[in-house]
């Protein structure tokens, strides 16, 4: 008999407001049409709101996707101790075999969100242009080293002043010219593109 495949584990970070479950949404009404099956942890200090969110957002099978309440610093949420979310992930794998690909989204702000290697293969930090055109060129952690920046809600662009070409640019030099996607979650705009760097960076090589 052939071992069943590990999930690929992704973490999904970044500020607080800068759209990550309404990625994990679009992710999961994607793949749902590629025919890939889906599970989600999400994490938050001492509530539950963003697991509840998603279950009740009709796209997946409300058993499949698990809260954890971190209950540590908003600003490193699950790096420093990552062994409730690998229990989260264990569990989810034993009730799902069927799972491909696990989705952890937690918040932590632009300074110190990161996610340990012990519990993802890949990890996604998300920033928005509402939050400022300078994130990028002040560096930080998440935006360096995590192995995809998301640059989410684009269309607010030119509402708040934005130039999102100079913006793009600014992350690709930050990042020496590693993957950079643009997107806007609610719409759908660049979901397919970031489906395909993750099926071909983590998922179904």
């Amino acid at each position: 008999m052939t071992a069943a495949l590990k999930a690929a584990r992704v973490g999904i970070g970044g500020p607080v407001g800068s759209g990550k479950t309404a990625l994990v949404e679009a992710l999961l009404a994607g793949f749902a049409r590629r025919g890939r099956s889906i599970s989600v942890i999400t994490n938050d200090l001492v509530t539950v709101e963003d697991a509840e969110r998603v279950r009740r957002s009709g796209l997946i099978d409300p058993e499949r996707v698990r809260a954890v309440e971190a209950g540590g610093c908003p600003h490193t949420v699950i790096r420093e101790d990552p062994s409730l979310n690998v229990a989260a992930a264990d569990a989810l794998e034993a009730d799902f075999p069927d799972t491909e690909l696990i989705l952890l989204e937690s918040g932590g702000d632009n300074l110190a969100s990161t996610f340990s290697r012990d519990l993802v293969d890949y990890w996604l930090f998300v920033i928005d242009v509402a939050g400022g055109d300078d994130i990028p060129r002040k560096r930080g952690p998440g935006v360096l080293r995590c192995d995809l920046l998301v640059i989410n809600k684009i269309d607010l662009a030119p509402h708040v002043g934005v130039d999102l070409e100079s913006m793009l640019v600014e992350a690709e030099e930050v990042r020496d010219g590693r993957a950079i996607v643009a997107t806007n979650a609610r719409a759908g705009d660049g979901i397919d593109e970031l489906m395909d760097v993750l099926q071909r960076e983590v998922l179904f090589v």
